[in-house]
């Protein structure tokens, strides 16, 4: 199965997926294990016998890397890897295909040569790995993903990502492609197409802000005078190691001056004292755009460990998970933003509509 990510704001990167944050789930809590009928994923490293998976990965040299040393290969293909790990790497889970001869770091790579790591699985952090249905036809499924679950494998995801799952639900399904993206913490609908022609159809559409509509729900602190739609329209830019942020790469920045456009239509759905539901739909699709308008705005979202709480506060959580002393500043454990219906053309011809219930520790906060 192949996947061309997308973020919950539309980016097609999210640096919040390269922090190595902490557990939504930890081990040892209500959450994690089995609750009812939800598989948390904590023996999804494990095969029947008890003993770790393998996991595998495939490195193929590029014409363009043609001549590197074998080191630094592997260090443009997984840049978070330190010196000292990618020599354990070469000496103990490395192959080269069509050749067993013995790798070193000085080993110069050729065009077209695949090398493969081969590991057993750790354990990873608890997350919900049972998702609903909610639109399934010959060419397409819409899916309900569940907060806390990732799209894609990371330095601390293999198993429990959405795309090992629907491997695992849909074996006989070679073709199944993701369509866009939903970020670890942004529950909500999420398109897969069953063959490649509905996934480049359905890629095109999504791509093009004017043919699909997203619709968000969050959940803000304080009360925001968007009785009725207005737009938000601060210019977004990701930030740099210039900037003043503990987080260069991850925190998106306003900037007006070298920004790129972005627009939100926010509305409130309803309020209490405390906080309001409000509806947010995309005009453009930055990285983060709905979390920092929001925030920009006064009003962060719920949960927002970067934009509501700040650098420290985010950076504690990605050094230690979840204190208690965070989870009391945090109200939740993901930020409350829910993507609630998506509507684009279907491959077939018409239009394709979903929509996703506001799950329930969101629609606490608001009852309606």
């Amino acid at each position: 199965m192949s996947d061309a990510p997308e973020d919950d704001d539309g980016d097609p990167e999210d640096p919040d997926d390269v922090v190595d944050d902490g557990d939504l789930f930890p081990v040892g809590s209500a959450a994690a294990g089995r609750r009812g009928s939800i598989d948390y994923g904590e023996t999804s490293h494990l095969a029947a016998d008890g003993t770790p998976r393998i996991v595998e990965r495939r490195l193929v040299v590029p014409p363009e890397l043609a001549g590197l040393r074998l080191d630094h290969f592997i260090k443009t293909q997984i840049s978070r890897l330190s010196r000292t790990k990618i020599q354990t790497i070469i000496d103990t889970q490395l192959t080269r295909i069509g050749n067993d001869g013995r790798l070193k770091p000085a080993t110069s790579v050729i065009a077209g040569e695949t090398f493969v790591i081969r590991r057993p699985a750790r354990a990873e952090p608890a997350c919900p790995r049972t998702f609903d249905v909610l639109h399934e036809d010959a060419r397409v499924r819409v899916i309900d993903k569940p907060a806390g679950l990732p799209v894609h494998a990371s330095a601390k995801f293999y198993f429990n990502t959405l795309t090992r799952v629907l491997w695992e639900r849909y074996p006989d399904e070679p073709e199944l492609q993701i369509c866009h993206r939903l970020d670890r913490e942004t529950s909500g609908c999420l398109v897969v197409a069953r063959d490649r022609d509905a996934a480049s159809i359905i890629k095109t559409a999504i791509a093009d802000k004017r043919k699909t509509t997203k619709q968000y729900l969050a959940i803000v602190h304080g009360q925001p005078p968007w009785d009725r739609e207005v737009t938000l329209d601060a210019a977004l830019r990701l930030s740099q190691k210039t900037d003043a942020t503990r987080v260069p790469g991850v925190r998106v920045l306003v900037d007006e001056a070298h920004g790129a456009e972005a627009a939100t239509r926010v509305v409130v759905v309803r309020r209490n004292s405390d906080y309001a539901l409000v509806r947010c739909t995309l005009v453009t699709g930055r990285q983060h755009q709905i979390r920092v308008h929001l925030a920009h705005a006064g009003f962060p979202i719920v949960g927002d460990k970067l934009y509501a709480h700040g650098d420290d506060a985010f950076v504690a959580f990605c050094d230690g998970g979840m204190t208690p002393e965070l989870a009391a500043r945090f109200v939740l454990p993901r930020h409350a933003l829910h993507a609630s219906s998506i509507e684009l053309p279907h491959p077939d011809g018409g239009r394709l509509r979903a929509e996703a219930p506001l799950p329930a520790e969101l629609g606490a906060l608001v009852p309606g």
